[in-house]
């Protein structure tokens, strides 16, 4: 590994981020459940499916609640963003409105 601390082009605070191409593919995801306890935040992406009774959790990101709120507020700042060189992102329904898990596909049954 080569010693940069005398090369004027580095900056020493810049992180060298690494993305295989396994993980730029990305996830699909079009469900988040979000939990928490006094010492973490646990993001589950699930990707829920037509008529598909059964979702799987596609991925699983643990946060720090410090992580969390940073997250949060990058969100924030980059829908407003996006919003703004788009337009308003319309929403299907309120927060607290139960998303519905048959997608109009067939009911499951138990």
């Amino acid at each position: 590994m080569e010693n940069n601390n005398n090369n004027p082009n580095t900056n020493p605070n810049q992180l060298n981020i690494e993305l295989n191409e396994e993980v730029a593919q990305g996830v699909y995801s079009n469900l988040a459940v979000i939990t928490h306890s006094p010492a973490e935040f646990v993001v589950d992406f699930i990707r829920v499916m037509p008529g598909v009774p059964k979702a799987k959790v596609q991925s699983r990101i643990i946060l720090t609640p410090q992580h969390a709120k940073r997250l949060m507020r990058a969100l924030i700042e980059n829908v407003g963003k996006y919003e703004n060189q788009h337009g308003k992102i319309q929403e299907t329904g309120g927060h607290d409105q139960a998303l519905p898990m048959n997608f109009g596909g067939p009911q499951g049954q138990a």
